[in-house]
C-alpha cells in the first residue's frame, strides 16, 4: 500500500539527510551519491520489481526497454493499476514535459523522452508534452520572448526522438493555457493551501507569487479534461507520467487533489538522475558545460569531455589496476554505458573485465565515446530534418482521430 506522505514536507526532510531533491535542485551529501531508497521511503512511491517488468513484456509483446531492464526507471505510483486497466481494454494517455531553459539539450534531458517514445510505441496511446516556458521565465529570469523561443528550439530536439505525430500533441504554456485547462488549474489551486504548497515545494516568503501558483500549471495536464480537443466527452481517462523522480512533488499534489475535484489520480513511472561527468553527487546540468554531454557536441567534444572529466573508478596506476580492478560503484563511464549500451551481454562483459582489472579505464572510455558519438550524431541528423512546419504541426490544436488505434 502506498505510504500516505503525498503532502508532507519532503524537501525539508531530505535536506536533513544531506541530500536535496526538488524540481529545481538535486544534490547529494558531499562526497556521496543520491540515496534512492531513502527517496522512495520519503516520497512514498514504490520500487519497480521484476514482476512489473514481466507484465510490460507480456502486455506489449515486446522486450522491456533497456531503461526498465537496468533499473533506470525504478519507481512508480499506481503503475499496477494502469496495467490492470489496460489489460481490461481501458485506455490511458501519457504526459511528460520539459522546462526549456537552454538551447541545447544534454543526454540527461533525452532519457525521459527516449523512454516515453518506447511507451507510446508499445502501448499505442496518445501523448501530451508540456513545454513549461512560463516556469523558466520565472525561475531563470528569462524574458517571455526568449522563453518562447527556447521552447520551440527544444521542441525540435523532442520531435527528433521519433514521436508519432498522429498520437502526439506538444504545447507550450504561454500558447495553450486557457479554457478548460485553466479551469482545472483553478480547481487545483482552490484545494491547495499556502502552507501545503510551501511544504511540498520548499517555497518561502521571498518567492514571488508566480512560483507559488505555477505547480497548478504542471499538475493540470494530468487530467484529460484539460485537453478537450483530444478527449472531448472523455474527461476522466487515466494518465501515466514518465518523469525523473525530482518531478514527483508536482504529482503528489495532483494525486491529493484529484479525488476532491472528481478525477482519477495520475500514475507515475519515475527515473533516477543521469549523473554528471564528475560523479553521482548530482545530476547532469546544462549550466555546467563540463558536466554534460550536449546533443550539439561534436565527436571531438565528446571524446574530450569523456577523457578529461568522466570520473573513473579505476586505480591510480596500471599495476594497481591489474591487481585490484575498478570500483564500478563510482565509475561514470560504466554508469553511462548502463544507460546507452544496448547489448546486455557486452555490458556485463565490460563490467566483469573492468572490475577484475583486465580492462583499463582508457579502454572503457573508448567504448563509451563510440556509443555516445553514434547516438549524438544520429540525433543531430534527425534534428536537422525537423522543420518549423513540423513543429507547428505537432503543436497544432487538433484532434488525433486514430490515437488509440
Amino acid at each position: 500500500m502506498e505510504n500516505n506522505v503525498e503532502n508532507s514536507k519532503v524537501e525539508l526532510e531530505v535536506e536533513e539527510d544531506g541530500q536535496v531533491v526538488t524540481p529545481w535542485e538535486v544534490s547529494a551529501k558531499e562526497g556521496g551519491k543520491i540515496d534512492y531508497d531513502k527517496l522512495i521511503d520519503k516520497f512514498g512511491c514504490q520500487r519497480i520489481d521484476s514482476s512489473l517488468i514481466d507484465r510490460f513484456e507480456r502486455l506489449t509483446g515486446r522486450p522491456a526497454h533497456v531503461f526498465l531492464r537496468r533499473g533506470v526507471f525504478f519507481a512508480h505510483r499506481d503503475l499496477s493499476e494502469i496495467l490492470d486497466a489496460y489489460e481490461k481494454g481501458e485506455k490511458f494517455y501519457l504526459y511528460t514535459g520539459r522546462g526549456p531553459s537552454s538551447e541545447a539539450l544534454h543526454l540527461g534531458h533525452l532519457v525521459p523522452f527516449m523512454f516515453t517514445k518506447y511507451l507510446q510505441d508499445a502501448f499505442k496511446v496518445p501523448l501530451v508534452i508540456q513545454l513549461t516556458d512560463d516556469e523558466k521565465c520565472m525561475w531563470k529570469n528569462l524574458s517571455v520572448e526568449e522563453s518562447i523561443r527556447l521552447a520551440r528550439e527544444n521542441a525540435k530536439d523532442i520531435i527528433a526522438c521519433g514521436f508519432d505525430a498522429s498520437r502526439t500533441f506538444i504545447f507550450t504554456d504561454f500558447n495553450y493555457v486557457g479554457g478548460t485547462f485553466f479551469q482545472n488549474m483553478i480547481r487545483i489551486a482552490k484545494c491547495v493551501t499556502l502552507n501545503k504548497v510551501f511544504g511540498i515545494f520548499g517555497f518561502n516568503n521571498e518567492d514571488h507569487i508566480g512560483k507559488i501558483f505555477f505547480p497548478t500549471t504542471e499538475a493540470a495536464p494530468a487530467f484529460s479534461s484539460s485537453f478537450p480537443h483530444l478527449f472531448s466527452g472523455r474527461d476522466n481517462i487515466r494518465c501515466l507520467i514518465p518523469c525523473a523522480i525530482d518531478q514527483d512533488p508536482y504529482f503528489r499534489m495532483a494525486r491529493d487533489v484529484a479525488p476532491r475535484i472528481g478525477y482519477q489520480k495520475p500514475a507515475l513511472i519515475e527515473s533516477s538522475f543521469f549523473p554528471a561527468l564528475q560523479g553521482e553527487a548530482g545530476k547532469m546540468s546544462g549550466s555546467d558545460p563540463n558536466s554534460a554531454i550536449n546533443v550539439t557536441d561534436s565527436a571531438k567534444d565528446i571524446k574530450n569531455k569523456v577523457n578529461r572529466y568522466a570520473f573513473s573508478g579505476g586505480q591510480d596506476s596500471v599495476e594497481n589496476h591489474r591487481k585490484y580492478g575498478a570500483n564500478l560503484e563510482v565509475d561514470i563511464p560504466v554508469k553511462y554505458l548502463g544507460f546507452f549500451l544496448e547489448e546486455d551481454a557486452e555490458l556485463e562483459h565490460i563490467k566483469t573485465e573492468y572490475a577484475a582489472g583486465r580492462l583499463l579505464t582508457g579502454e572503457v572510455k573508448k567504448r563509451l565515446i563510440e556509443v555516445l558519438t553514434e547516438m549524438v550524431e544520429r540525433h543531430q541528423r534527425a534534428r536537422a530534418a525537423v522543420s518549423d512546419e513540423m513543429v507547428d504541426a505537432f503543436m497544432a490544436v487538433r484532434p488525433l482521430p486514430h490515437m488509440f488505434d
